[in-house]
């Protein structure tokens, strides 16, 4: 079921302006590309060289009319990211492990129980 009911095809509703939708269904006017969430393994690359490996959740908006959609999402390091600490504003370059590569910059740093979770802003055309 869509607008609020759950997908019992997969089991995955994801919320979509208020209402909740099945991942592989969309209004007509609504874009899965724009609207799926790409997760995988990628590396956090600091200008100075330094790799940082983990998980990233990335995701498209859809684009103004003849414009580059943007594109955003989280980063969750793989080990230990007690050195992270003022990152917000820095621009990395994420990669993912088929070699494709985005620039970003970091928005915010959530700490928590499941570790550190980077908000990130991605730049010009996504990777995924």
């Amino acid at each position: 079921m869509v607008n609020g009911g759950p997908c019992i095809a997969d089991g995955c509703v994801v919320p979509v302006a208020g209402y909740a939708r099945c991942v592989n269904q969309a209004p007509g006017d609504i874009s899965l590309s724009d609207m799926a969430t790409y997760r995988t393994t990628a590396v956090l690359l600091s200008a100075d060289g330094v790799r940082t490996p983990g998980t990233a959740a990335l995701f498209t908006e859809p684009a103004n009319k003849g414009g580059i959609p943007p594109w955003a999402g989280d980063f969750r390091p793989s080990a230990d990211a007690a050195g992270i600490k003022s990152v917000i504003g820095i621009a990395y370059t994420l990669e993912l492990p088929d070699g494709r590569s985005g620039k970003v910059v970091v928005q915010s740093i959530k700490r928590g129980k499941g570790g550190v979770t980077l908000a990130l802003l991605g730049e010009d055309l996504a990777p995924f």
